[in-house]
């Protein structure tokens, strides 16, 4: 007799169910969660080329919260707000890393079309999209604003020294949903101090905004995008590609696998994302190779969850999106080396945030209330 249960199908169902344990085996806090990721990347920041003033958004001298161009993935709070949702400067991040420790750069030639995620990690993903697209979706107005309250632990260690990760801080941001383009883009709140997050250039020019988009993701922007995964793919690929020309980056140093997930995971975090929009990023994240599960990850609450995750390999870190093991919610994202670098041991964490409440509010310093409605506060 023909056992249906034997063979791969029979071994991701035991890996599933291994990663998926029943709820009285976690003790998991309740709430909604999303993250902001707070990476190691001020350690590239601080590094004196002028490419790294450029690319990593902050102008010099300019105030927090000011960028003088967009970045596209995430630098400290403190520094840039909302890196986090911009899509401008992961070659930086590749290449400081890679002078550290001298590692080869793999080779990002055809790799979207030769090879998808492993079956474990697709079938995880699939079933994280069928619960967000069955999450409930919202209205959200131009003149609204996003707000997300996490925890992030940082890497305030030297440039090419060891991790010096802090304790994880509350931050709460506040993203403004205008079409653009905009300068001013939000709020946020950290270490007792509000800060605002505007879009600046160098003194003596014109401050330019940006509109709706890529780099400044608004909740009717991510609805506007194809829900046809492949077709997901393709597009956020076309518009790497595009920031990266714009930036002049060399063929070399660009991983388009790399920069899918990453740009995958930046709208993911620090954005109120549409369900049918959600679903088809998961989607889109299973046909990228390399992406693998991460069977017991911790986010800056202390909450454990399944991860997906991919490995940096020229870097020398991996990261893992966590979600509730149970509900697959998303909780929250950490990194960690995966090999012996300059920034410490393998295993060793770079970075860890945490997601703890998100909605829609009607004005900055408003906080989402428990009947749906905004409350303003000072």
């Amino acid at each position: 007799m023909n056992d249906r249960t034997s063979g791969p199908d029979r071994a991701e169902r035991e890996e599933l169910a291994r990663l998926s344990p029943a709820p009285a085996e976690r003790d998991l806090p309740p709430g909604r969660h999303l993250h902001h990721k707070d990476t190691l990347m001020r350690l590239i920041d601080q590094d004196s080329a002028p490419a790294a003033a450029r690319d990593n958004g902050h102008s010099p001298g300019a105030p927090d919260g000011t960028r003088a161009a967009r970045s596209r993935f995430p630098r400290p709070a403190v520094l840039l707000p909302v890196a986090g949702l911009a899509l401008g400067g992961v070659l930086l991040t590749t290449l400081a890393v890679t002078g550290q420790d001298g590692a080869p750069a793999p080779s990002a030639a055809g790799t979207a079309s030769q090879a998808t995620a492993p079956r474990g990690a697709a079938v995880l993903l699939d079933r994280i999209a069928s619960v967000a697209e069955k999450s409930g979706g919202q209205t959200v107005t131009g003149g609204q604003f996003v707000y997300v309250k996490s925890l992030q632990s940082g890497n305030e260690g030297e440039f090419g020294g060891p991790v010096k990760l802090t304790g994880p801080g509350e931050r709460e941001v506040w993203i403004t949903q205008e079409a653009g383009p905009v300068v001013d883009e939000g709020l946020i709140h950290q270490d007792g101090s509000y800060t605002p997050i505007t879009v600046g250039v160098p003194d003596g020019e014109t401050p330019v905004g940006y509109p709706a988009g890529l780099n400044r993701p608004t909740y009717t922007w991510l609805a506007s995008l194809p829900t046809d995964p492949d077709a997901l793919l393709r597009r956020l690929t076309t518009e790497i590609a595009r920031d990266q020309d714009t930036r002049d980056t060399p063929a070399e140093d660009r991983d388009p696998d790399r920069d899918a997930f990453d740009a995958i995971g930046e709208l993911l975090r620090e954005t109120l994302m549409p369900p049918k929009t959600a679903a088809a990023l998961y989607k889109a994240a299973a046909k990228i190779p390399g992406v693998t599960l991460d069977s017991d990850a911790v986010d800056a609450a202390g909450r454990h969850g399944v991860g997906v995750a991919r490995d940096d390999t020229r870097a020398g870190w991996r990261t893992a999106w966590i979600f509730d093991s149970t509900t697959l919610e998303y909780l929250g994202e950490r990194s960690y080396l995966i090999r012996d670098t300059s920034m410490g041991k393998k295993g060793t964490l770079i970075n860890m945030s945490a997601v703890l409440e998100r909605g829609v509010v009607d004005a900055l310093r408003a906080r989402p209330s428990r009947t749906g409605e905004s409350s303003t506060t000072t």
